[in-house]
Formats: structure tokens, C-alpha cells, sequence
């Protein structure tokens, strides 16, 4: 069975039932014609006489009608565009919604939403960002209970069979562990009929042990969602889940399990490896980042931040651990620092089927190698965070941008991973494949070329002699006299480049920040 592909065009945010929407007595909606359980991705409000070129699929879109000359060729072209529904403000232009517009949508079975007088669009549209928070909130709640259940479960006694029965309670399925020649390993939940079973089977064996194939994929059967999930650590191992749906943040719950499957069935590794490992299980039961490094040993450590975008695997020496990446996109709490061979599941790892994935992502290979989805769902780059020791060098790599931090102690991994952060936009910002940390002070946060272009782009408009000026009457804390004295000029000439210098460059001088960043604009030229 195919993987199926899963739509990109949506946001990564919880839709909103239309449903919830009209619930809402405050707006006064009223559906005229469709149905009420659209889901609604965003609000876009247009009065254009063909919309259609500027939906994107999913919108409620909201029109007072100063262009319908056609209402069934406009239904008809919102349709062919995806909208969710159509809201129809009453006034200022109808009195009432036309009698026509309502027949085409329920022609279409596009729902239709009166918008009286008293309700502004943008009530509604903020409405819907409040439910949509809501829901992510719900979300973001589930997901993180859901962590906590599954690495509880992994501390039992007999924890593969428990972290799979935790995952089919908690994703309301069935979880299967599939060995590497497609036989069920273990299984939980409730019993499938066979022809999902079979089905759930050949999706996982999609996957397969093939290097460089895909992490994830998913289908259906038998109106069941089924998704599939490679293990780590090269043994071929793969987790079959079906559902009767799919919700937000399945996938990242399935990730979560995926990380602890990996680490229970890894082969036996040595007593460091076993440490690291313990290092993990400690983070997912909710342990701080300083308390789990302990485990690693006190370092000194390097904190690397790696972007890549080519689709070069990325290689480190003596790589240690995955630093900082989120098992809960979008606020999650869930931190991984382990190492050994395994793969930190999520959208992109080593390619995915389904694109619906919510979170950074390393996969790691022997300890020495990793390749990373280049984006999440929502367009953004994915930032591999890695943790290595101090005296292993970190070199350039084809294909990618590093940022290096400073060597630091355990308890400060925190500091390092900002040094690495920061020396990475360096990095993409100068076009370097490599920057390191530079203890420099303040003047160090900034690389020099891009300040000193920075600070030609922002003294451009003004030329000798009001830079001179400019630079004495700050390093003279705006004093009018003693400026005069220094340039040996009258103090109203003085005035008359300040404000001329003020009026070039669009800023208040008499504003601290604006002086301050003058100044060091100033001492890049």
C-alpha cells in the first residue's frame, strides 16, 4: 500500500470547528444553507469579484457583497478554491443575504454564514484566532500527558509491552511492533480485523531497513488512519499504529513512543551509552537539563547548532548527544540528550511521507553520523542541536551552517546553546559555513562585516560634515558649547546639522537607545 500523502496547504495550527464558531452568542452568526462541521483554518475577508486567486484553501471568507453581479459563479469559484465557508456581512450594501447567493451554496454544500450589522469582520476573525489558541492549548496539554504516560510506562517491569499499551490507550488504537521481516514483535490495544492488520503491515514495511529510506508514512484501511514509524538503531524494527482518526498531535505523541521503543530494543551498548540513555528516560519523566547531564559527566562540552538545506548528511565526530530538541512543537517541555544509535523521530527524518510532523529532528547513525529534515510543515528550517565534547573538533560540512559555542561545564549547557544560536545567524548572515562563539563582550554579539554594512546602510543619508558632527556631539553627550569648541564653529550651526542630521536619518536624538545605537553605527565607519 502507497503511502498516503497528507494536504501541506493548511497551517500547522488546529483548525476550528464551524461548529464552535457559531456557538459564539456574541457574533449573532447564522448558517443560512451547508453543513456545520467545516473546519476553518483562517479568516480572510475580500470584496473582490473573483477571490479565487488570492484563497489558499480552508478560509472562512467573509464578503459584504460590493461585487456579486453573478452569486452562482462566485459560489462556484470559491468552491473550486477550497474554501471552508462563506460569511456574508449584512450591510452596508444588502439588507439581507440574496436569495440566490443562499441557493448556490446550497447547491455546493458550501457553508453559509449571516453576519448581522452589529458584528464587524474582524470580531469573527478574532474569534477564531481564540479558538484556534484554545485548541492548541488542548493540544500542547494532550501531548504533554501523553509524554509523561509513555515514559512512566517505560520504567515498568515488562516497559515494551507497557509504553505500547500507554500509546494505544492514549491514541485510542492499536500499537504494533513489527521485527525487521514484518512479524508483530509485540502488540496493544484493540484487536483489528485482518484486512487492516494486513494493511497496517505492509504499510510498515514500506519502511523497511533501506538506508536513506523514509522514517514515517501513513494510509488507511477500512476507515481506520494508519501510520507507521522507523526505529533507530538499525535493526529494522518498525511501529504500526491505527486509529479511527487522526488528531493534532498524534504524530508527536507516536514520536515520543518511538524515541522510548528505540532505546528499550536497542542492542546492549556499554555502561557510558547505558548512562546517556538513563540521561533521556529522566529528561521524558520531566528531570531538568542540569540534572540529566550529570549523567553525560561534568565536560567541558561544545553546544553545535547545524543548518542544513541540500540534504547532506551531516557527520561529527565523537558525537555525544541530541541537544534541545523539542518533542512538543510549540512549547513543548520534552527535551532529548542521549546518544548512541538511534533516530529522533519527527517531521523529515530521513524523509517522511506524510508531512505531518511538528517538531526538530536528528537522526543519528553509529553515533557519528545524522541527517535531518531541512523543514517543518509550516516552511521553517529545522536547527539540528547537537551536544559533543569539548576536544572533539567540529569542522565545516558540506552543505550545512554551523555555530559553535565556547566549551562549557554541564550546569551551563543552557549558556552554551545560546552561544551556538547566536553564532549560527552569524554564520547564515555573513554566508559562512562556520562561526564560533566569540567571548567579546557586547561588540562580539555582532559579526564585524555585517555590522560595519549594517552601519554604512544606516549613516547613508547623511554625509560630511554631519557624520563629524554627529560623532562629536554624542561623544559629548549633546552639549551645544563644548560641541561649537571642538569643531570651532558657531553652536547655531551646530543645532542646524543636528536637526538636519535628525531629519535625514528619520530618528529622535533625544531618544538614549537611538544615541546608543548611533554611536556604535559611528565606530563602524
Amino acid at each position: 500500500m502507497p503511502p498516503a500523502q497528507e494536504p501541506t496547504s493548511t497551517p500547522p495550527a488546529p483548525p476550528v470547528s464551524l461548529a464552535a464558531l457559531l456557538s459564539r452568542q456574541d457574533l449573532g452568526l447564522r448558517l443560512l444553507a451547508g453543513p456545520a462541521d467545516a473546519a476553518i483554518h483562517w479568516v480572510h475577508t475580500s470584496e473582490m469579484a473573483d477571490p479565487y486567486p488570492y484563497l489558499l484553501g480552508g478560509e472562512l471568507l467573509m464578503t459584504a457583497g460590493v461585487q456579486l453581479p453573478d452569486p452562482a459563479h462566485y459560489v462556484e469559484r470559491v468552491v473550486a478554491a477550497g474554501a471552508a465557508a462563506l460569511g456574508f456581512g449584512v450591510a452596508p450594501v444588502y439588507d439581507t443575504v440574496p436569495a440566490a447567493l443562499v441557493a448556490a451554496c446550497e447547491l455546493h454544500g458550501l457553508p453559509l454564514l449571516e453576519v448581522p450589522p452589529q458584528t464587524p469582520f474582524t470580531a469573527v476573525a478574532r474569534a477564531v484566532w481564540r479558538l484556534m489558541a484554545e485548541a492548541r492549548h488542548r493540544e500542547l496539554r494532550r501531548v504533554t500527558e501523553a509524554q509523561q504516560s509513555l515514559a512512566a510506562a517505560a520504567a515498568r517491569p515488562a516497559p515494551v509491552p507497557a509504553v505500547l499499551g500507554a500509546l494505544a490507550s492514549r491514541l485510542g488504537g492499536r500499537a504494533v511492533l513489527y521485527a525487521a521481516d514484518g512479524t508483530p514483535y509485540a502488540a496493544a490495544g484493540r484487536e483489528l480485523p485482518g484486512t487492516v492488520s494486513r494493511a497496517l503491515m505492509e504499510l510498515a514495511g514500506v519502511l523497511g531497513p533501506r538506508p536513506g529510506g523514509p522514517a514515517t508514512a501513513s494510509g488507511e484501511g477500512d476507515g481506520l488512519r494508519l501510520a507507521a514509524y522507523a526505529l533507530g538503531g538499525g535493526d529494522g524494527l518498525t511501529l504500526g499504529v491505527a486509529t479511527e482518526s487522526r488528531e493534532p498531535g498524534d504524530h508527536t505523541v507516536a514520536g515520543v513512543a518511538v524515541v522510548l521503543l528505540s532505546l528499550l530494543t536497542a542492542p546492549h551498548r556499554g555502561a557510558d551509552v547505558s548512562a546517556r540513555d538513563a540521561a533521556l528516560v529522566r529528561l521524558l519523566l520531566g528531570a531538568g537539563a542540569e540534572e540529566a547531564a550529570r549523567t553525560l559527566g561534568p565536560g567541558p562540552w561544545t553546544v553545535v547548532h547545524a543548518r542544513g538545506g541540500d540534504g547532506t548528511p551531516f557527520a561529527a565526530p565523537s558525537l555525544a548527544a541530541a541537544l534541545g530538541t523539542p518533542l512538543v512543537d510549540g512549547g513543548g517541555t520534552g527535551t532529548v540528550l542521549g546518544g548512541g544509535p538511534r533516530t529522533v523521530p519527527g517531521a523529515g527524518a530521513r524523509g517522511t511521507d506524510d508531512g505531518a510532523g511538528t517538531g526538530d529532528e536528528a537522526a543519528v547513525d553509529g553515533g557519528t553520523r545524522g541527517e535531518a529534515g531541512r523543514t517543518r510543515p509550516d516552511g521553517t528550517p529545522v536547527t539540528v542541536r547537537l551536544l559533543v565534547p569539548a576536544a572533539s573538533p567540529v569542522t565545516a560540512q558540506p552543505g550545512w551552517t554551523l555555530g559553535v559555542s565556547a566549551p562549557v561545564e554541564a550546569g551551563d549547557l543552557p549558556v552554551g546553546d545560546a552561544q551556538a544560536a547566536r553564532a549560527l545567524r552569524r554564520a547564515e548572515a555573513s554566508r559562512t559555513d562556520l562561526v564560533r562563539h566569540r567571548p567579546a563582550g557586547f561588540g562580539g554579539l555582532m559579526d564585524g562585516a555585517e555590522a560595519t554594512a549594517y552601519a554604512r546602510t544606516l549613516l547613508a543619508p547623511i554625509g560630511e560634515p554631519l557624520t563629524e558632527t554627529l560623532r562629536t556631539w554624542l561623544s559629548l553627550h549633546g552639549n551645544w558649547d563644548r560641541t561649537a569648541v571642538a569643531l570651532d564653529i558657531h553652536r547655531n550651526t551646530v543645532r542646524q546639522r543636528i536637526a538636519r542630521c535628525a531629519m535625514l536619518l528619520g530618528m529622535d536624538l533625544d531618544d538614549a537607545d537611538v544615541r546608543m545605537e548611533l554611536w556604535f553605527a559611528l565606530g563602524r565607519v
